[in-house]
């Protein structure tokens, strides 16, 4: 009978005498999560392809974000597509009432499993039949930390680039259990010289990769050691090869975001990262149009697509109503759009009693588009729509659009007075380029103070009270008029 050890270590041989040897380095950029954390991170993946010809160059990202592939590729950047969602939103479901785990953690382990593994196919078919060579790097957002322990399979440099702040703090329990719990560890990691791996970064960013789902994934699949830093035979830190500080870029202004001297010393604030104006188009009749189009690369005209007669015409006409944009992007997809229906009297009702009037981006959250169509047939008779048109639908006596696809927000934002929106990095960039002022009503809690108008209460706190959205938005639109006048 056969030794399973014996035969593993004759086919890992195997595997390293097939490797070939290569000149040309690889860069592989990984970003998980919404449009709006991936699409900068493919922005600077696609202009790495362009510039640097001698490396091959690979993005890794979920199939939802397909689209992308076009345009990589003319950067000679190959799209990994990853089966995953972008977002899992929390679903109760009552079904499972009597199991002994609720259905949505039972969902997400299976998930999250599934997508650890092709990661780890997606790596393994781009590094693991060549030696690594001088010049290899992975470089991930803060959604893909399966790329920070993949690189440490593989030996290669690990690089971090984000368009916003670290969106999550340790737990302020987390240095005393870590103390506890890794007394040399932390010790190690107190005392590591400059330009190594040490305790700034851990409470910076990667004490989550001291989770234990992460050390088992570590240990039982990559046969590293659970505990990052260790080595996996003692669990003793590893005194004699430290790791280097990994570098830590940022896509945001400091005039938004300030640099405090206690971040590590290898984080990077490199200003805001605008993504090229044709990947903002859904439409492909606009993109063409636009590509013809000098005015748009100016950024003073969109497109006249004919899909788009009624999006053209609205945002042409009735300019003496001042236009205000809301844009919830993800905030649907992450089930804190619970009342789509309130969402929207609450809408009609500001409509009713202001002078302005509303764009607003559905991001093709079903629920939304659903009781945009249910309103739709409510006011008129004749509407017999059963699907959300691409030149979306008109409301309250036309002062509402609602359209489901997207268009740049550098065209759009110069037209409107101001932006409501959820405080992603590209939406608050655009409206401080295009000079507007803006309301965010939830994300990144570092920069929404820093706006000039800012609703003290997330999304879902204000549907549970439509007077107090009417009441901020009513506020609002009155200091805008004031300040037109």
């Amino acid at each position: 009978m056969s030794n399973p050890s014996s035969e593993s270590e004759k086919e890992e041989e195997e595997k390293k005498r097939r490797r070939r040897r290569r000149t040309n380095p690889i860069a592989l950029f990984m970003a998980f999560g919404t449009k709006g954390d991936v699409f900068p991170i493919a922005a600077i993946a696609a202009a790495f392809g362009g510039e640097m010809k001698d490396y091959r160059v690979f993005f890794v990202t979920h199939s939802a974000h397909q689209s992308l592939s076009a345009h990589l590729a003319k950067s000679g950047v190959t799209h990994v597509p990853i089966s995953s969602p972008p977002v899992l939103a929390v679903q109760e479901d009552s079904s499972h009432a009597g199991s002994s785990e609720p259905s949505f953690s039972l969902q997400k382990r299976n998930v999250t499993n599934a997508h650890r593994q092709e990661c780890l196919s997606a790596v393994e078919s781009i590094f693991g039949l060549e030696e690594v060579i001088a010049g290899d790097f992975i470089l991930i957002n803060f959604f893909a930390l399966e790329g920070w322990n993949l690189a440490e399979l593989f030996q290669i440099r690990c690089v971090v680039a984000a368009p916003y702040v670290v969106p999550y703090s340790a737990p302020s329990s987390f240095e005393r259990h870590f103390r506890k719990e890794f007394p040399l560890l932390y010790d190690y990691l107190q005392e590591a010289p400059s330009g190594k791996v040490c305790w700034k970064d851990v409470m910076h960013w990667m004490w989550p990769l001291f989770a234990e789902s992460w050390g088992y994934w570590r240990s039982d699949v990559l046969h590293l050691s659970s505990i990052p830093f260790t080595d996996p035979v003692t669990s003793l830190p590893k005194w004699h090869d430290r790791d280097p500080s990994p570098l830590l870029l940022y896509g945001f202004s400091e005039d938004i975001v300030e640099h405090p001297d206690y971040w590590p010393s290898n984080v990077h604030v490199c200003g805001f990262w605008f993504f090229p104006i044709e990947w903002q188009f859904s439409c492909q009749q606009c993109l063409q149009v636009a590509a013809l189009d000098s005015e748009v690369h100016s950024k003073t005209e969109y497109p006249k697509c004919s899909v788009h007669v009624q999006l053209h015409s609205f945002l042409k006409t009735d300019t003496s109503m001042p236009l205000v944009f809301i844009g919830l992007s993800s905030i649907g997809s992450m089930g804190f759009m619970r009342n789509p229906q309130a969402f929207l009297a609450v809408l009609q009702i500001v409509a009713r009693i202001t002078n302005y009037r509303f764009i607003l981006f559905t991001a093709g959250h079903e629920p939304l588009q659903t009781a945009v169509l249910a309103a739709a047939a409510d006011e008129s008779s004749s509407f017999s729509q059963r699907q959300f048109g691409e030149d979306g639908i008109i409301l309250f006596n036309g002062q509402l659009f609602c359209f489901a696809g997207s268009i740049p927000y550098l065209c759009l934002f110069p037209k409107c007075a101001v932006a409501v929106h959820h405080g992603g990095s590209g939406s608050t960039a655009a409206a401080l380029k295009a000079g507007i002022p803006q309301k965010v009503l939830m994300a990144c809690a570092l920069w929404r103070p820093r706006m000039r108008f800012q609703v003290p209460y997330t999304l879902h706190s204000l549907l549970q009270s439509k007077h107090v959205l009417q009441k901020y938005l009513h506020k609002l639109l009155n200091r805008m008029e004031s300040r037109r006048l």
